[in-house]
């Protein structure tokens, strides 16, 4: 194996060889390789939140407003922002290499396990055991770590320089199991299991329709949006162009939608969440330690695995982020929006994305320090 290049073949998939490339051994900072974009990043997702927090104190009925359409559940604005950024993530896949993906039982069997048996528990055991006086926030916080993310995990991916097209199969792997599992796991952790530790219990009534609507929108819209613009231009124009034409002036894109969608999500709760701010830290405590226990777990995993560092990337960053989109959306139909379950719905995207786009840096840091392949780190273009 050549210097710069990194093969592993999956137990169950001997047929199937994937290869990643890197380019030679870099011995600058990670961070100034980024692209300026890509390097200020959290400054700019930091003043997304003031902007947001700034519009929802200037107009106080910014955000009925903006919820007052819906699709799936989901605010027709948030969800306009949720299409744009995963396009340009999506558009990024080579749909030709997926097969590999799925062959490999032992990467699929690895993240099954870490996304619906070790997810969901740890969330359950964080929020009893941080949360024991809070019912309401308690069953909200359940509810966001049963559902799996579909969506912002391919942005913290692509950051990440985790394998995009593994990525892919992982997130629609996940949208298959939401649709056929998100009900009764929140049956049995919100009423089995409470049952059995002899608290009081909590009914879910949410269709699998319900749900599949939700992912076929947003996860199915720009997949196929992503799919066809690939094989569009590629037989048109050749692979060459694409990669170093098209997708270097459409990736940043991505960026630009999750900026547009963080000002959105402040701007409709913001206002709520300073009116309680000591409500929204005791939410923020379990959310943030789940997020890096995962990421650890599953990153440490995955390495003593042999996996890849583009495949430990992408299952540790599918195994941290969660759908909020679809917890806040069950949430506010099953309990209210004004609920203690749907505030504490809202209030985990806004901790995710501070602490994902560090575990991010984090990522980019361990790829180095405990890979022999260098982690191809986007360069800067500007």
């Amino acid at each position: 194996m050549t210097q710069g290049e990194e093969a592993r073949t999956g137990e169950g998939a001997s047929a199937a060889r994937i290869t990643y490339t890197a380019p030679p051994i870099d011995t600058s900072s990670v961070v100034q390789r980024l692209s300026r974009l890509d390097r200020f990043l959290p400054l700019w997702i930091f003043a997304a939140m003031a902007i947001g927090i700034a519009l929802g104190r200037v107009f106080p009925g910014l955000g009925s407003a903006l919820d007052r359409f819906q699709v799936a559940g989901v605010s027709v604005p948030i969800g306009i922002g949720l299409l744009w950024m995963m396009y340009p993530v999506l558009a990024k896949v080579r749909y030709e290499s997926i097969g590999a993906h799925i062959a490999d039982r032992k990467l699929l069997g690895t993240s099954l396990v870490l996304n619906w048996i070790i997810g969901p528990i740890v969330m359950f055991v964080l929020a009893w055991l941080l949360l024991p006086d809070l019912p309401h926030y308690r069953d909200g916080l359940v509810l966001i770590g049963l559902a799996r993310c579909i969506a912002m995990v391919l942005i913290w991916n692509s950051l990440a320089c985790g394998s995009a097209e593994l990525a892919a199969v992982l997130v629609a792997l996940n949208s298959v199991f939401q649709i056929l599992t998100y009900s009764v796991l929140g049956w049995l952790f919100l009423t089995v299991v409470p049952h059995w530790l002899g608290a009081d219990t909590t009914a879910l009534h949410v269709s699998m329709w319900q749900i599949a609507k939700s992912v076929l929108i947003f996860l199915g819209i720009p997949l196929v949006a992503g799919y066809l613009t690939r094989r569009t231009l590629v037989a048109s124009r050749g692979e060459g162009w694409y990669n170093d034409r098209f997708i270097p002036r459409v990736g940043p894109m991505a960026l630009v939608g999750l900026l547009y969608t963080i000002v959105l999500m402040f701007a409709m709760q913001g206002t709520r969440i300073l009116q309680l701010p000591m409500d929204v830290l005791r939410i923020a405590i379990p959310l943030v330690i789940y997020f890096f226990v995962m990421f650890g777990l599953a990153f440490t995993l995955s390495k003593k695995l042999g996996f890849s560092y583009a495949e430990t990337a992408s299952l540790s960053f599918t195994a941290a982020g969660n759908n909020f989109e679809l917890a806040i959306a069950v949430a506010i139909a099953t309990f209210g929006i004004a609920s203690g379950e749907a505030l504490a719905a809202v209030v985990g995207p806004l901790i995710e994305v501070p602490a994902l786009i560090g575990l991010v840096y984090v990522s980019l840091w361990a790829g180095k320090r405990y890979f022999q392949t260098p982690v191809a780190t986007p360069v800067a273009t500007d």
